[in-house]
C-alpha cells in the first residue's frame, strides 16, 4: 500500500486524474478534474501517479454585490 501525499497528482480507473486532497492509513480524499472530490479506502484504492497537470480553476463565484435597502419614508401618506 503506497499513502499519497497532498497535493499528488493521481489517476484512478474509474474516474480519471485528480489531486490528491488528504490521506492517511485509513482514507485516501482525491479531487477529480471531471468528478468532483471522492473519499477512498486507502489500502483499497487503485491510483497511479500522472504527470498531467491539474486544470486552471476559478476563483470561487467571484465578487458579491451588496445590495442597499430602501428605507422607508417616515411620516403619513401625503395627500
Amino acid at each position: 500500500m503506497r499513502l499519497f501525499a497532498k497535493g499528488d497528482r493521481v489517476t484512478q480507473p474509474n474516474y480519471g486524474p485528480g489531486t490528491v486532497t488528504e490521506a492517511n492509513a485509513y482514507h485516501t480524499v482525491i479531487e477529480f478534474d471531471e468528478h468532483g472530490v471522492r473519499t477512498f479506502v486507502t489500502d483499497r484504492v487503485i491510483l497511479e501517479t500522472t504527470s498531467e497537470p491539474a486544470p486552471a480553476r476559478s476563483k470561487g463565484r467571484g465578487k458579491r454585490t451588496v445590495r442597499k435597502k430602501t428605507e422607508a419614508k417616515k411620516g403619513g401618506p401625503t395627500n
